[in-house]
């Protein structure tokens, strides 16, 4: 088989999988459409259509977009059957049907941003660094019947270091999707369109937890200041600098405003204040985590105000060692 011989339809949406899209493009590969989500509404009446990441470069590049609001709409199903596709490409997207993901000659397969079988889910790169991994990765694999279970293709590993927040993890993953893409792209013209594949109950580790990626909401971003420094500060590095974790915050005078927090670091201090307390020292500042040990807060955000470091938090108020969260 050569490269000329595989037409492929993409599926993604986020600027994530644009990066895989356009290393498709620029080795040349035969992309004969793209699917992506509807237009979002934006601004504060929902009137404005924001296109997705994806489909603005499929448009600018001159490729057939095509955007479904169901997957089995027997209109999109036949106009995707259309283009003749034999291998589909899927890049943070949403689960297909059946229908859908077993039409193409050769399958489709999945890149996924974490080592399947862990982290099967909606958000694996904001799970991995809340849970202090230091090792993630790259999976691809083919569809199948239940979420993110399908043979795996490859793997690849990237490091986690200690500095990084889940936009470092994202950006690196994203460029490291990409290579993997087209390896497993390589791997399938070698073999005539049919790589091996291993089942993933094949690298499961016996014993291992098998950690999971659920979707993340709002309220799923809340600190737990009854949990140690050092879960919270890994907490805030998972969800930095999106959607941002985020607390509640009594002033001095018993006003009350959520205050997001986007960096932390550790601190080898330990005081007998309850957890919540601010801990001040010049123009630093921490916050007590369960079993007295303060958490520093490098950046945050109050509630209608922008983004600072802490010394500029610090200057706008007038009691901080007065102040707590929950």
């Amino acid at each position: 088989m050569k490269k000329e011989d595989l037409r492929i339809i993409f599926m993604g949406t986020p600027e994530f999988a644009v990066e895989t899209l356009r290393a498709l493009l620029d080795n040349g590969f035969n992309v004969v459409a793209v699917v992506t989500q509807p237009d979002k509404p934006v601004g504060r009446h929902g009137s404005v259509l924001q296109p997705s990441a994806v489909k603005q470069y499929a448009e600018a590049h001159g490729l057939p977009v095509l955007q479904p609001v169901r997957m089995k709409d027997e209109a999109f199903v036949s106009k995707l059957e259309s283009f003749k596709a034999n291998l589909q490409v899927v890049v943070a997207f949403r689960m297909l049907p059946e229908a859908v993901w077993a039409m193409p000659e050769y399958g489709t397969f999945n890149v996924h941003a974490a080592l399947l079988p862990q982290y099967r889910g909606a958000a694996p790169i904001n799970w991995a660094v809340i849970n202090g991994e230091t090792v993630t990765g790259v999976t691809t694999f083919f569809l199948d019947r239940e979420i993110d279970t399908g043979r795996v293709i490859m793997r690849e590993e990237f490091e986690i270091k200690p500095e990084f927040n889940a936009g470092d993890v994202y950006d690196g993953l994203m460029r490291l999707g990409a290579e993997v893409c087209l390896k497993t792209l390589d791997r399938i013209i070698e073999t005539g369109g049919h790589p091996e594949a291993i089942p993933q109950s094949e690298l499961t580790v016996p014993g291992e937890e098998l950690r999971q990626a659920p979707k993340i909401f709002k309220e799923t971003c809340r600190i737990d200041w009854n949990k140690p420094a050092a879960a919270i500060h890994n907490f805030v590095r998972g969800l930095s600098p999106s959607p941002g974790a985020w607390t509640t915050m009594t002033a001095s005078d018993g006003r009350q405003a959520v205050l997001k927090i986007y960096s932390t670091a550790l601190t080898d201090l330990n005081v007998a204040e309850p957890q919540g307390t601010f801990v001040t020292s010049g123009r630093k500042m921490g916050i007590v985590a369960a079993g007295g040990s303060v958490l520093e807060v490098c950046e945050l955000q109050l509630s209608g105000k922008k983004r600072m470091g802490a010394a500029d938090f610090l200057n706008g108020l007038k009691d901080p060692d007065g102040c707590r969260v929950e």
